[in-house]
């Protein structure tokens, strides 16, 4: 079947731009050609610094004939209507539309109209000049003397040129013709900038990607990436060195070359005595350069790894010196300011933090330290930290926002401050707790351990989160400007891989009380206070957890089944909310759990559609005379079974939820031959009112530990 070859040539796609302008192309035109009908057999979009290329195979030649009636009006109907109907159908005459006949309506004209499908190329022209003067890019320039015309076309950088081209492998394929603002679709693309900047007619996809590898033009971002990260680690082995692995980087560089040449630079000896994620960040930023280490020490090599768009006639050395000299003078400025920044301490520094604003509703940054060192005393005594070290941490935590170094490179925060921090004699675990009170930044990133950086990540965390709701700053669908979602997820971490036993609700409270003395938060309303807590924990926190449990594949419907029936005693502890959770979850996995599950909803049932005939709800307890007098064996013991539930309500109560379980497991049997042997609905209504109390007790006990209504499955 015939395939589709796009490119839409530039003159640069920035790399951050790439990936997603190439899957956005995709699924432009491939949903395009799908809603028209045309499906096709495959579909993969590329990129490079200067041009987007979609290959689509399988394509039919043309679209699907469509053949539809139309019904007219009936034999006999004024001419008018008999007109308008020809019009509409496009028949020159009635006779050319059949008499169908009805029962009732008696009988009427029907046109038959054929559609032959339209040619697939027809169909492309149409649709890609649209796809091209709309496309989604994150910014967008006008050029030339059209930019002056309102509705010029916009693109990312000019767009000089288009391939279109259509057919089977077995033709030379046709070129889809269209024009987007003066920009003729064609066959012609061009090769490298600079190796091969001539013209090349192009055919089918096949002939297109190797034609452009001829010209050093490497049309796979993937592949741009393997060669980068093969020819580096050949390179670093070659000087018995090892290369620094960054995915990030080494993607980004994919993105600035066309066909890679990676070459290897030097900087002096003494520079490495800057810290190495210094030395590191600075030549990733302002070079784009990979660095390298010993293998044996770990610790960084005076060379860098740099990757050329060119394959250069002096075998690089000149592009090589050029880099050379900028990271020489940008690790000079860095060495600066890692001496310079040593002549001041940190606690020296706090009084500049007033003059930054942290939210304009939420005080200076030197307030949220305020606020963040009163929490995190609080807190060490929960998670075991020495409250004056927590608390000396938490004022020097912020403090590094105004050395040199983080004002030149910002992700250094947290880092930077711990060498400081050391360098000035602090106790270890607050050097440790001024860089890891940031963590954890992602679902990647290390979680702290030491009780002192535990207690600051969630000062902080919990106080960046009452903030922004005490001024009402919560997130909207997919729009979370202050990362709250992330921080909710980065306490909820925390507490439950540290195995700690946090009540959110009242450390919360806490938050806002100390946000509140500082005039923050209103007047201290006490009915707002709590609306705020409870929309906090409750629903946000919550949702939050259901994410986290989820993607260590627990069901969300056994969170809301534990959550909806825990004590306020535990209803805002995390662990054990979990802990509960995932013992609900084996057993539901055992065949007791099962059978239980099944035989709590048939009662449920029977109880829902009794209840609203009768008009009532059976909520009393059963009348164990009646059981005695009158009931069954199945009958007796179920009702012996259910009045010894309250031992799964004390094993709730002291946290031992597995014998909660058990206690539960043992109602399996007797529900089981209850449905077997017992008529619910007697004819005795005595009788079947006490029955339908004791399945009503079936389902309060199950509560105890679960709210079964809200399991699914």
């Amino acid at each position: 079947m015939p395939d589709l070859l796009l490119e839409l040539f530039s003159e640069e796609i920035p790399a951050r731009m790439q990936r997603r302008a190439a899957e956005d192309l995709r699924k432009l035109v491939t949903d395009a050609l799908v809603e028209r009908g045309f499906l096709y057999e495959g579909a993969k979009a590329f990129a490079t610094p200067r041009r987007l290329a979609l290959h689509v195979a399988g394509l039919p030649v043309k679209g699907q004939d469509v053949c539809e009636e139309r019904k007219g009006p009936r034999v006999g109907s004024p001419d008018a209507a008999i007109q308008g109907f020809l019009k509409g159908a496009g028949l020159a005459s009635i006779d050319q539309a059949k008499i169908e006949s009805d029962p009732k309506k008696g009988e009427f004209y029907v046109a038959v109209i054929e559609k032959p499908g339209r040619s697939t190329p027809d169909v492309l022209a149409e649709i890609l000049p649209g796809i091209v003067k709309n496309f989604p890019w994150p910014k967008s320039m006008r050029w030339g003397a059209a930019s002056r015309e309102p509705g010029s076309l916009r693109w990312v950088r000019p767009l000089h040129s288009i391939v279109c081209t259509f057919g089977p492998e077995t033709e030379d394929p046709e070129v889809v013709r269209f024009d987007v603002d003066g920009i003729g679709s064609g066959d012609v693309t061009k090769g490298h900038r600079f190796l091969a900047p001539g013209e090349i007619r192009v055919k089918r996809f096949d002939d297109y990607a190797p034609a452009l590898e001829r010209a050093k033009v490497v049309i796979d971002t993937d592949r741009r990436k393997d060669m980068i990260l093969h020819d580096a680690k050949d390179l670093a082995f070659a000087q018995g060195l090892e290369l620094v692995e960054d995915e990030g980087l080494l993607e980004e560089v994919a993105g600035l070359v066309e066909w890679p040449v990676v070459l290897m630079g030097s900087f002096d000896e003494a520079f490495l005595d800057i810290p190495p994620e210094v030395i590191r960040t600075t030549i990733r930023a302002n070079q784009k350069c990979f660095v390298l280490r010993d293998p044996n020490t770990g610790k960084l090599a005076n060379k860098f790894l740099l990757t050329s768009n060119l394959i250069a006639s002096d075998g690089g050395k000149t592009i090589v010196g050029g880099n050379e000299r900028v990271v020489r003078a940008r690790l000079s400025d860095a060495n600066f300011f890692w001496k310079t920044d040593q002549q001041v301490k940190l606690e020296e520094r706090l009084e500049k933090l007033k003059s930054i604003v942290f939210h304009e509703k939420l005080g200076t940054q030197y307030e949220r330290v305020e606020r963040i060192a009163a929490l995190a005393k609080e807190l060490a005594l929960i998670v075991g930290a020495d409250p004056e070290l927590a608390e000396r941490a938490a004022r020097l935590a912020k403090a590094d926002l105004v050395t040199e170094m983080v004002g030149e490179f910002p992700e250094l925060q947290g880092l930077m401050g711990r060498y400081y921090a050391t360098l000035q004699g602090e106790h270890t675990s607050v050097a440790a707790a001024i860089e890891e009170h940031y963590k954890p930044l992602g679902p990647s990133d290390r979680v702290p351990t030491d009780p002192v950086s535990i207690a600051v990540a969630l000062a902080d965390k919990i106080d960046t989160l009452v903030g922004f709701w005490a001024i009402d700053e919560k997130p909207t669908g997919s729009k979370d400007p202050y990362a709250l979602r992330r921080a909710a997820l980065g306490v909820i971490r925390l507490v439950l891989e540290n195995n700690l036993r946090l009540k959110l609700y009242d450390v919360a409270k806490q938050s806002l009380g100390i946000l509140t003395a500082q005039g923050h938060a209103g007047e201290g309303d006490p009915e707002k206070a709590e609306l705020i807590l409870l929309d906090l924990v409750q629903e946000f926190f919550f949702d939050r957890l259901k994410v986290s449990l989820r993607d260590r594949g627990i069901r969300h419907d056994l969170i809301d089944a534990t959550v909806g029936t825990a004590a306020h005693s535990l209803w805002d502890d995390l662990l054990m909310i979990v802990r509960r959770v995932e013992a609900l979850g084996r057993f539901l996995d055992t065949e007791d759990g099962k059978n239980l599950l099944a035989g709590y909803r048939r009662a449920a049932n029977i109880l829902r559609i009794e209840e609203k005939k009768d008009g009532w709800a059976y909520n009393e307890a059963p009348d164990l005379q009646i059981v005695n007098d009158q009931g069954q064996i199945e009958e007796k013991a179920l009702a012996v079974v259910l009045d010894g539930a309250k031992r799964e309500a004390a094993a709730v109560e002291a946290e031992d939820f597995e014998g909660a379980m058990r206690a539960l497991s043992r109602l399996r049997q007797p529900v089981d031959a209850f449905f077997d042997k017992v008529t619910v609905n007697a004819e005795d209504p005595a009788l079947r009112a006490n029955r339908l109390r004791l399945l009503n007790s079936i389902r309060e006990a199950t509560r105890t530990v679960a709210d079964f209504s809200r399991i699914e499955g």
